[in-house]
């Protein structure tokens, strides 16, 4: 005789099943830059940095907004390293110029040079890393050997070498090329390991079966998928250009005399530190804040977009 045992292992119902069991279709996937931004829009220091950055961005847009002082035109030498004065609250250098307005008009110049120099680093890196990455073989050997060849040359130095070679065109476009032209070899390594990454994603052998020619999926999906580290690492670049425009103008062959800039400001007032400090303290003081806010935001970006460091906080 058999027994029916099937009342042990089924459940009894009593009415429809628990709210719980219910799949939420109308709620946004999570997703790397949505978790990221949850993360960062909580972070106090988050917003600080982003607020310092944007007001140096706006300083040299609109640089009248905040000074209707010119910084060259209103020079005196009757006002040579005097103290601030009704409208003019950091005081004169040693030729007679207002220092605040030369602050203000001087964030031009140095945010076009790193902002020219980031571009040019990072164009030239995506594109090398993105292709030695995705197609590898003989293309990834060739293409990493000469990032490797770029990576052992100090950017520094050959920007000094650049710059006095063409030193009948110190402007802000060969200074931007001469670092941009040299920094890209660490972009470069980046983008190769990230590319490698994303490339043996099921996506992209999804694409693949559809009949997608290479290039389409790199340029199409396997890019846009790898562009974080991109993103964190070229806001640090933009730093390490602006420190080193300062550098190479402060050694005299960065930009040229007539190119108003807070390393040829500081450059100048090395002859007159011990008498007027503040002449040098002044813009040393924007560039270090403007550097400074540029990391904290790049590295913050960059733990909001690791979810390894996410989950340790």
């Amino acid at each position: 005789m058999s027994v029916d045992n099937s009342s042990h292992y089924i459940a009894p119902v009593a009415g429809p099943a628990p709210a719980t069991d219910a799949v939420r279709v109308s709620g946004k996937p999570a997703s790397l830059w949505r978790d990221g931004w949850r993360d960062l829009r909580r972070r106090p220091l988050f917003w600080i940095s982003l607020a310092v950055v944007a007001l140096v961005l706006l300083m040299a847009v609109w640089p009248t907004l905040f000074t209707q002082t010119p910084p060259n035109d209103n020079c005196q030498l009757a006002n040579s390293n005097e103290g601030p004065t009704a409208g003019h609250p950091l005081g004169f250098t040693f030729q007679g110029c207002d220092i605040y307005a030369r602050i203000v008009w001087g964030a031009r110049t140095s945010l076009s040079v790193g902002l020219l120099s980031t571009i040019i680093g990072s164009g030239i890196g995506l594109i090398m890393g993105a292709l030695a990455g995705y197609y590898g073989g003989w293309l990834d050997a060739l293409l990493s050997r000469i990032g490797d060849i770029f990576f052992s040359i100090p950017y520094v130095l050959a920007a000094v070498i650049v710059m006095t070679v063409f030193s009948q065109y110190r402007n802000v476009f060969t200074l931007a090329l001469a670092i941009g032209g040299f920094a890209w070899a660490s972009t470069a390594r980046v983008v190769r390991a990230e590319i490698l990454r994303v490339r043996q994603a099921e996506f992209v052998t999804a694409s693949t079966a559809l009949g997608l020619s290479r290039f389409r999926i790199l340029l199409g999906h396997v890019i846009p998928n790898a562009i974080a580290p991109l993103l964190v690492l070229t806001t640090l670049s933009l730093a390490a250009a602006i420190v080193a425009e300062a550098t190479l103008t402060f050694l005299g062959v960065g930009l040229g005399d007539g190119i108003m800039s807070w390393g040829a400001d500081i450059s100048k007032a090395q002859s007159s530190l011990r008498i007027a400090p503040m002449s040098l303290i002044y813009p040393s003081i924007a560039l270090t804040v403007t550097v400074l806010a540029f990391i904290m935001l790049g590295e913050l970006i960059r733990d909001a977009l690791d979810p390894r460091a996410r989950a340790s906080r």
